[in-house]
């Protein structure tokens, strides 16, 4: 389907111009011709040359699978339902998405295959969940579950972020007000020293140094931190071990950890009761809910589970072998599983984690704070403190 912008003319004699999707030209004189117009230029909409596409977020697939679940429910058919959304959204990146999956639709292909197309928006878990509700008749109820389901995994999310988001915007101002420091004020003092006399003290001589230091490599240390931050973040995205070895870090810090081992938790549980709930196989579902967690040693540790459960373990027990499930969520998985409610369960373990995570993440904001400011402090304070002792010690002497 592609974009066309006609001129023609109505039965009495009016100038009209208007835009259609259609396969191509022909087929647009056709539909004019019905209407009663009589075309006179048809062509293709020309494509803007530096057209910045805007990406697909989140929260953009999470309301098109809200709004199709309402669609679907007060039955409208899909294709029409993936239409009527692809031409209300604002984003073009969103309306071609959806103007994809709903071509598939109607040329017979599922919708769950459909969406496997776009991993990158539609992950496995989502798929598998689309087809459970088309096999079991049950479309809208799942695309609920599924809207549901990716708002509150992006709720913590956004937690997460917000909780590492501070000391990192803290960290740059101290950069940015230390390099000022350094290449504008500490001159000044610098040849304020020189008609002094005499030796400077010594941390006032480190950071003299320090200043014409950077004074004349200010380029190579920006250049390093940048260069190093990019390279950084290169080699992880291509390198799995590191991937594998900066999760378990992260697991690992004195502060951090525990709320990162919280949310992953939370989303484990919340995703295997979205999934057990739906109807997919205990061992299916846990295949998806690896590649959900967001850690890969917890990835590896699900992958671990499933091999076990496919033996015919329990749930519980190959929970428990892996070391990384508390004993609290252990023994509610095995109360789940002993009471037939395991859904049940494992959704409430998942609130009880996300509440953990406000928590964490509430107390941390207010601990980081006061930490950042005082080490902002500290560094400032030092080169104030140096670049004032020779004062303090010029006024000693008279």
């Amino acid at each position: 389907m592609q974009q066309f912008v006609w001129e023609g003319k109505d039965a009495k004699g009016r100038e009209l111009k208007g835009e259609n999707e259609a396969p191509n030209a022909a087929y647009v004189k056709s539909l004019l011709r019905r209407q009663g117009i009589k075309p006179s230029k048809v062509r293709r909409k020309p494509k803007p040359l530096f057209q910045m596409k805007k990406r697909i977020k989140g929260r953009d697939i999470t309301f098109a699978t809200r709004q199709l679940s309402t669609m679907i429910g007060a039955g409208i058919p899909v294709a029409q339902s993936i239409e009527a959304i692809a031409r209300g959204h604002e984003n073009p990146s969103v309306q071609e998405l959806l103007t994809s999956i709903r071509q598939d639709v109607e040329s017979g292909t599922s919708l769950s295959q459909s969406m496997k197309r776009f991993p990158l928006h539609f992950d496995r878990l989502y798929t598998s969940l689309v087809a459970a509700g088309e096999e079991s008749g049950t479309l809208d109820v799942l695309l609920e579950k599924v809207a549901a389901y990716k708002e509150k995994i992006d709720a913590i999310k956004s937690k997460i972020k917000s909780a590492m988001l501070y000391p990192v915007a803290v960290l740059l101002v101290a950069v940015v007000v230390i390099a000022i420091l350094l290449i504008f004020v500490i001159p000044q003092f610098e040849s304020l020293f020189k008609n002094f006399g005499g030796d400077l003290p010594t941390l006032t001589r480190w950071v003299v140094d320090l200043s014409r230091w950077f004074q004349e490599w200010w380029w190579l240390f920006f250049a390093c931190l940048i260069g190093g931050i990019v390279g950084a973040i290169a080699a992880y995205r291509r390198s799995p071990k590191l991937q594998f070895f900066m999760d378990r870090v992260a697991l690992k810090l004195p502060v951090f950890g525990p709320l990162v081992k919280k949310a992953v938790i939370a989303r484990y549980t919340r995703t295997l009761s979205t999934m057990f709930g739906a109807g997919v196989p205990l061992v299916d579902g846990l295949e998806s809910v690896a590649e959900s967690t967001g850690n890969r040693v917890y990835r590896n540790a699900v992958l671990d589970v499933r091999n076990e459960v496919s033996t015919g373990r329990s749930l519980e027990v190959s929970m428990a072998q892996t070391g990384l499930f508390p004993s609290m969520v252990l023994q509610m998985v095995s109360s789940g599983e002993e009471s037939g409610e395991l859904e049940l369960m494992l959704m409430k373990i998942a609130e009880f984690f996300e509440r953990e995570v406000d928590d964490a993440v509430a107390a941390l904001s207010s601990l980081i704070e006061p930490i950042m400011i005082v080490i902002l402090g500290a560094i400032v304070g030092t080169m104030v403190v140096a670049m004032y002792l020779p004062i303090f010690k010029l006024a000693a002497v008279f």
